[in-house]
């Protein structure tokens, strides 16, 4: 298949098709994929987002890869949900180091009724501030789907993990097709879908080709794709994987740029495992979106000014958002704030 015929955007994909390009050889692979890349997309430009945990353990869900699963004893401290205060300075820290988006997390099965108005809260405020904005609450019904879109929310994370087939393996709390039916709201309410997997979790090569088939024969493309490598933590069920070697991992960003040639493929958890060479090859293969900050919810990831040093060396420049004046911005900062200062919104919203 030629680089060019790859670059079509394409909702059709076959397990043969796919399998055939992760078994071409590698420097096939990422000529081809660097290919489509330059065809949507400036090949030296990475946006960075910050991710922030906002409320943290005792998730009622079993994923077996996760360390905020209440079912497994990992040492991790639970913490309820964060104040909206202290959520909007996170948010102003993420855009001061250059950050154009702001991810906010929460171990949940799904938001309750309680919590609502507390998350519209941290969209309104971090919207107010420039910045994209992102969440993942778990699944959510089309009531919560249409509130967190009106109150200005841009993207929603809701990863796949895995393929169909393999997914009961990790999980057994909540079916795919409810993973898939939260998309669907997502995308009904107008929002922009962030939705990847991760590797390493004992799957299979046909596993990983069904994890980018689900996510590329959509009906439309997730606009973000997070590619995990599994952070192994002691105490789940998976801490004794084996390692992904790494020309695999590659390859499954090159295969998701040639299938989704218009989304940002983000080079998400497992960063901190990866030295400088395997993330330069993993920008070569296509991967233009990074996790920006010292932490992933609960685990580590390369600081800031290690990104910086990186992508000087690389001459890669962080993607800029059309915005308004910083001024303009800084205004809505602090508008933002003496706004949820007043508000009975400031107190811990667990209580």
């Amino acid at each position: 298949m030629s680089a060019t015929s790859a670059s079509v955007t394409r909702h059709d994909w076959t397990l043969a098709e796919v399998k055939a390009l992760f078994e071409q050889p590698f420097n096939d692979l990422l000529f081809q994929a660097q290919t489509v890349h330059r065809q949507h997309f400036d090949a030296n430009r990475v946006q960075v987002s910050t991710l922030l945990s906002i409320k943290t353990g005792a998730c009622p869900e079993d994923c077996k890869y996760c360390p905020q699963s209440g079912h497994y004893n990992t040492g991790l401290d639970k913490e309820k949900l964060m104040e909206v205060q202290k959520v909007l300075e996170a948010a102003a820290e993420a855009k001061a180091i250059g950050s154009t988006r702001f991810c906010m997390g929460a171990a949940w099965k799904h938001p309750s009724a309680k919590d609502m108005p507390y998350v519209l809260k941290m969209v309104e405020g971090v919207k107010a501030m420039g910045l994209e904005t992102c969440m993942t609450l778990g699944k959510l019904d089309q009531e919560q789907t249409k509130a967190l879109a009106a109150a200005g929310l841009d993207y929603y994370n809701h990863n796949l993990d895995t393929s169909p087939e393999y997914y009961g393996n990790i999980i057994t709390t909540r079916t795919y097709g409810e993973r898939l039916e939260t998309l669907s709201y997502v995308r009904e309410a107008g929002m922009k879908i962030c939705s990847g997997g991760i590797l390493g979790m004992g799957e299979s090569l046909d596993d990983r080709a069904g994890l980018l088939i689900q996510l590329a024969n959509l009906p439309e493309h997730p606009e973000s794709v997070p590619i995990n490598m599994l952070v192994k933590v002691k105490g789940t069920p998976l801490a004794e994987e084996q390692d992904v070697d790494p020309f695999d991992f590659i390859r499954m960003l090159a295969v998701a740029r040639i299938m989704m040639p218009k989304s940002h493929v983000r080079l998400s958890a497992g960063r901190e495992q990866m030295n400088e060479q395997m993330q330069a090859l993993a920008f070569f293969a296509g991967a233009n979106s990074i996790f920006y900050g010292e932490k992933l919810l609960t685990t580590a990831n390369p600081q800031a000014d290690k990104d910086m040093q990186l992508f000087a060396r690389l001459g890669i420049k962080p993607e800029e958002r059309h915005e308004h004046a910083d001024e303009v911005h800084q205004a809505a900062i602090e508008q933002a704030l003496i706004e949820q200062r007043d508000s009975k919104l400031f107190y811990n919203a667990a209580v």
